[in-house]
């Protein structure tokens, strides 16, 4: 095999080898963004607000096809109301005496639930998800695309109860309520009832549970874990790129081998063959038969 096959088997190895290792790590790094999905559900809810004017009415969000499994909703209400009545909806009930801040007059609240997506919008390293995340923020109405709008309780707890969890776990003292806020922050609070959370605010939160051997760090098990799994992956790939690319270079080295033993009977044939000769017995020699030029004088004179 050539110097220059073994370059180019060298060459092919090594962008398998990469190639692998890009694949592996954008799979582990295969989160969605949360603040996107957010955006996209305040424009399909002020969408859903411009066709339907009735103030206290919940309305369901409409949202594209490419992530059906989604619940949104939306309702428009005064500020006056919510601090004299709450609000009390199918998985978040506000208490009254609560005000949003910066107070408006007018303001849209926009619940969502993420269904079976919701591991690809949040998790929490050494903790296992066993409900939907939920969320509810609250916008001014006239702009939903400004921002997010706290709210300052004075009368009581906001309570968010989820519908089921998966999860046989019957000491509720595992459970975990945790609260993601817009800033990028993690709240963990115990829950008051089996399924029921309680928050001062907006954002998401969803009930999570720790692995059965949680470590003296949470965040070791699952890298750990997630490291010898792509190892392994990226073991495998490059063995299995390796053995292709040997395989093929092999047989461009035969093939090449082949066509150069062909161009040269292909020389010999259209060439003129040598007689052979044995020299002190053991050693064959070629020799020409004949001389193909006869000598000839240049001229007739002979000294």
């Amino acid at each position: 095999m050539g110097s220059d096959t073994i370059r180019f088997i060298v060459f092919m190895v090594v962008l398998s080898l990469l190639s692998s290792i890009v694949v592996a790590n954008g799979g582990s790094l295969g989160r969605y963004n949360s603040r996107e999905l957010n955006a996209l559900f305040r424009y399909y809810a002020n969408r859903t607000l411009a066709n339907h004017h009735r103030t206290g009415t919940l309305s369901r969000v409409s949202l594209p096809s490419n992530i059906s499994g989604m619940e949104v909703s939306v309702v428009r209400l005064r500020g006056s109301s919510l601090w004299g009545r709450g609000i009390n909806s199918k998985f978040v009930k506000i208490p009254p005496s609560v005000r949003t801040s910066p107070y408006v007059k007018r303001l849209a609240m926009v619940y969502d639930n993420l269904g079976n997506w919701s591991s690809k919008y949040y998790h929490v390293p050494g903790y296992s998800l066993v409900s939907p995340v939920i969320g509810f923020e609250v916008y001014d109405y006239t702009d939903l695309t400004v921002g997010n709008l706290a709210l300052n309780v004075t009368g009581g707890s906001i309570s968010i109860r989820f519908p089921y969890l998966k999860t046989k776990e019957k000491n509720v003292t595992r459970l975990k309520c945790i609260g993601f806020r817009n800033n990028g922050s993690v709240e963990f609070k115990n829950v008051t009832e089996r399924d029921v959370c309680v928050t001062e605010n907006t954002g998401h939160f969803c009930v999570m549970i720790p692995y059965s051997s949680p470590p003296s760090s949470p965040s070791m098990p699952q890298k750990k874990g997630r490291v010898w799994k792509w190892w392994v992956i990226e073991f495998g790939l490059g063995a299995v790129g390796l053995a292709v690319l040997v395989t093929a270079g092999v047989a461009v080295s035969r093939w090449w081998r082949k066509r150069k033993i062909k161009d040269m009977e292909k020389e010999s044939d259209s060439s003129v063959a040598l007689d052979t000769f044995w020299v002190r017995g053991d050693l064959k020699m070629p020799c020409a038969s004949m001389i193909r030029t006869q000598p000839a004088l240049e001229h007739d004179y002979v000294p």
